[in-house]
């Protein structure tokens, strides 16, 4: 297992005035970062992957689709086209990076409704979207983790079951699924049985509290999720992802306050590798 620390708790769009910080994550004992890739260039994201080689920190990396025009499940095959295209270019950046693993909602617009529930074409549209992406990125050493969100924030993927499910629709070794407890703690009957049932799929982590506060603050059974992945021998990434007030991200994680301090975040992460230890 490796434990990283997810960016976006402090921004965006990662720049020098951050390089201070993720230094210092060395120090409370994670392994890597996970770094936001939403916008800029693959020159900036070759730069900090030198950077982080420098400080001894390994990388994954996050992406979200920026907008319907850029949309796998946009009813428009030119549309559809500039998604690929997008995503493309992602996964370019995320090899720059250094990482070789690119995960997220990279399915659907955050917070994106039709009033309906999704349908056997938009999942034929993504699935053709993302088949051709895993080809690509296997060519780059970038695998794909896709992240299925609840059902406030996203209509198209809800369910570790309806991941799984999707995942054998595109079809490609590449292209995986992953798990967010946050979301899971919102949508499955049971963490652990979700997991369970489809532990096979799932490439990717994400430790997250019920608030997206620090992980063991809130109501989350983290001891027994984390027993559960390794007596399925999950040994990947376990990435503890807590969101602050950041202005930049208000509209997309809805955290409107202080849920907990970065510090008491960074600090969580010897907790969950001494459960890991333990389970």
């Amino acid at each position: 297992m490796k434990l990283g620390l997810n960016l976006l708790l402090w921004a965006a769009q990662i720049n020098d005035s951050h390089y201070p910080i993720i230094a210092s994550l060395k120090d409370y004992g994670f392994d890597g970062v996970e770094v936001p890739i939403i916008q800029g260039s693959v020159s900036d994201y070759r730069k900090l992957g030198a950077f982080l080689q420098e400080v001894g920190l390994e990388a994954t990396a996050v992406t979200i689709v920026p907008d319907h025009e850029r949309s796998p499940i946009n009813p428009d095959p030119a549309k559809r086209q500039l998604a690929l295209d997008h995503l493309k270019h992602q996964t370019d950046c995320c090899q720059a990076l250094g990482s070789n693993l690119l995960v997220g909602p990279f399915h659907s617009p955050l917070a994106r409704f039709t009033g309906v529930a999704a349908t056997a074409t938009e999942r034929q549209h993504a699935a053709a979207v993302h088949r051709e992406l895993a080809a690509y990125g296997a060519s780059a050493g970038v695998g794909y983790a896709l992240e299925w969100l609840n059902r406030f924030e996203c209509y198209f993927l809800n369910t570790m079951r309806d991941s799984a499910a999707y995942v054998e629709l595109v079809g490609h070794p590449n292209f995986g699924t992953m798990y967010d407890t946050f979301h899971g703690h919102l949508e499955e009957k049971s963490q652990t049985r979700a997991i369970a049932a489809h532990a096979p799929f799932i490439r990717h982590i994400h430790v997250s509290e019920n608030d997206r506060g620090a992980p063991g603050s809130g109501q989350i059974d983290f001891p027994r999720i984390l027993t559960e992945l390794k007596r399925h021998n999950y040994d990947r990434w376990l990435v503890i992802e807590a969101f602050s007030p950041v202005p930049e991200l208000a509209g997309a994680t809805h955290v409107w306050r202080d849920l907990s301090s970065a510090e008491e975040v960074c600090r969580s992460g010897a907790w969950i590798r001494q459960l890991w230890h333990n389970a």
